[in-house]
């Protein structure tokens, strides 16, 4: 099944388009957790990491039809790290959860395609396909231009999976580059573009493309004008929440049936308590559905349930 209708039928089923943005970092995990995983070794971080996300997994499943694992966080807990995000990636597929990696990969050539192939269809050994991650979305960095997300789009592809490439991201100092005025526009536009041409070579019946955008909340203005740009382009919204967008500032990046985005919230979620807070899971369920009730009131993403 194309990317864009599994993802869209998974936000139909769920009534909602939140993605959970899976961050676990140590200062922000219960205590009761991290008492239980006392020690002082990576090893022991990346035990507390997969405690805690395995159960956020648990509570939010029923919910948001999306997660995202931010690969940063358990890749910096060294090799247990890395099996504690496979065991988050694997459960999340068991709870019927679609899964996107957040790396932000950006390479050429065989590199690219060795990234690729780990995120999504699996690395080629022997004439066999071995399953690394296995996820149905990756993000990924498109300054090295086309040649270097061709072997992302292809392993996409090849697994019916899809790609979020960056176009105007949610932090503070984007407009350095993104800003920055390429033959009288500035460049995001550019590159929102050329999103646009990757996504109308593998379009759904839903009408949406393979390729994916990142385009920030806390740039709504934008926001509005990408979406303008390219129309048959799923967009991956972060910065609602912790980093300061509100549910109307996502508004606009979602079609009028309430199609076309995924609104991400990670710490506005994962971290909405405090590490001595005794019912933080709790804590995590009323902040996921108030995140889904939010969004549902000022935006057309109420429109899934119709």
């Amino acid at each position: 099944m194309h990317f864009a209708d599994r993802l869209l039928d998974a936000c139909r089923k769920k009534q909602n388009a939140l993605c959970v943005g899976i961050d676990p970092r140590w200062e922000q995990l219960p205590r009761e957790i991290r008492a239980r995983h006392a020690g002082g070794t990576l090893d022991a971080m990346a035990s507390a990491f997969e405690e805690f996300s395995l159960r956020v997994l648990d509570i939010v499943a029923p919910l948001a039809p999306i997660v995202k694992p931010q690969s940063a966080f358990f890749e910096a807990c060294g090799p247990a790290g890395m099996l504690t995000q496979q065991k988050v990636l694997v459960k999340a597929r068991q709870l019927g959860l679609l899964t996107i990696l957040d790396a932000k990969r950006g390479d050429i050539a065989s590199t690219a395609e060795a990234y690729a192939d780990a995120a999504l269809a699996g690395t080629l050994h022997e004439g066999k396909r071995h399953a690394v991650w296995s996820a149905d979305a990756l993000t990924v960095n498109p300054y090295l231009g086309r040649d270097a997300i061709e072997p992302f789009l292809a392993s996409a592809r090849r697994a019916e999976a899809g790609v979020f490439v960056l176009v105007r991201t949610s932090n503070k100092g984007s407009g350095q580059f993104q800003d920055l005025s390429c033959d009288g526009k500035p460049l995001y536009q550019h590159v929102a573009g050329a999103v646009g041409a990757w996504a109308a070579e593998n379009i759904g019946t839903c009408g949406f493309g393979d390729v994916g955008a990142v385009v920030g909340a806390t740039h709504p203005a934008e926001l509005a004008l990408v979406r303008t740009w390219i129309p048959q382009v799923i967009f991956l919204v972060p910065g609602y929440g912790a980093q300061g967008g509100a549910a109307a500032d996502t508004a606009a990046a979602f079609r009028a049936d309430g199609a076309g985005a995924i609104v991400n919230s990670s710490r506005g979620i994962t971290a909405c308590f405090k590490p001595d807070e005794p019912k933080w899971e709790a804590a995590i369920e009323r902040a996921c559905r108030a995140a889904i009730q939010d969004l549902a009131q000022v935006t057309p993403m109420k429109a899934l349930g119709d």
